[in-house]
């Protein structure tokens, strides 16, 4: 699973979300709604997200410094982990407040109509960002299902795009539901059961992308289809067997391999040197994002 910035998802996300944010708080001034509220606050945040995995891809292209010699890349990780705790904090406890307040003192809506008519606006602007995130994650997700797409992504992007391209889909349902049933029965109580009922799906999809997003940041190593690629690509030629390896994600893009390479007995200094440089080139060849690769020729103990 290769990894790729998202940045046309990223934007059009960014997009829809401001506009959508701008209606829908237009739409709370006038019926006092509170899931039209918790959907304004819902989709500012959802910007402000957008904004901050934009500038994560830009602060990750620095070049690498003495202080940080493999470079930037993790910050992309941790724009994306700020990300999940700002849907969480302004998404998900917003609403809940907001929805637990307006149940216990429920006020009577006015101008519904006009709530639901934002609302369908904004669920077809929502279905173009989530069906430009399905796009781009296709390009990159393989054969895997989406739900293993987004476990396994080195690319924190796009299934943080996903994920909350996905809950403001649903969030605009359940607030459609809110305002819908308050209309219908006449019992305001609904739009903050609807308000709740987003702040629930709100939380569930910030604590699923802050475990995913923390995993990242402290390091993940190659997968198991790509461990095993490595593996066989460096016990060739004139290499008998890894003796040890390990690897790190230093950036969705860089992964990090060092190992301890058994070679074949009697070699020369210059064949050893050749060997390593061979191992280095069909590692490479076959995982690109293998870009930093050290290899320590060593006795093979085990054999000893």
């Amino acid at each position: 699973m290769s990894a790729g910035g998202g940045t046309k998802a990223i934007i059009a996300a960014l997009v829809a979300n401001a506009g959508i944010a701008a209606a829908k708080f237009t739409g709370f001034l006038i019926t006092g709604s509170s899931s039209m509220l918790a959907e304004s606050v819902h989709s500012l945040a959802d910007t402000s997200n957008q904004g901050l995995l934009l500038l994560g891809q830009k602060t990750s292209q620095r070049k690498a410094t003495r202080t940080h010699p493999f470079g930037f890349g993790r910050d992309r990780y941790f724009y994306s982990f700020i990300v999940a705790l700002m849907l969480f904090s302004l998404g998900s406890v917003f609403a809940l407040y907001e929805g637990i307040h307006k149940i216990s003192h429920p006020e009577e809506l006015t101008s519904p109509l006009v709530a639901v008519g934002i609302l369908v606006v904004a669920i077809g602007l929502e279905c173009y960002s989530f069906y430009t995130a399905i796009q781009e994650s296709k390009k990159i997700k393989g054969d895997a299902g989406w739900w293993a797409f987004i476990r396994q992504a080195k690319t924190p992007e796009l299934p943080v795009v996903l994920l909350e391209d996905a809950g403001a889909l649903f969030g605009l349902v359940f607030a459609l539901g809110g305002v819908g049933l308050s209309v219908v029965t006449g019992n305001p109580v609904w739009d903050g059961i609807g308000t709740v009922t987003i702040g629930v799906l709100l939380g569930v999809i910030a604590i699923i992308l802050i475990i995913e997003m923390k995993s990242l940041l402290i390091g993940e190593g190659a997968s198991e289809s790509d461990l095993d690629v490595i593996v066989d690509e460096l016990a060739a030629g004139k290499v008998e067997r890894v003796i040890h390896i390990r690897t790190l994600y230093i950036g969705p893009d860089e992964m990090l391999v060092a190992a301890k390479l058994a070679l074949v007995p009697g070699l020369e200094t210059a064949d050893i040197a050749q060997a390593i440089d061979d191992a280095e080139a069909r590692v490479r060849a076959k995982v690109p994002t293998a870009k930093l690769i050290y290899l320590e020729p060593d006795l093979d103990r085990a054999l000893a």
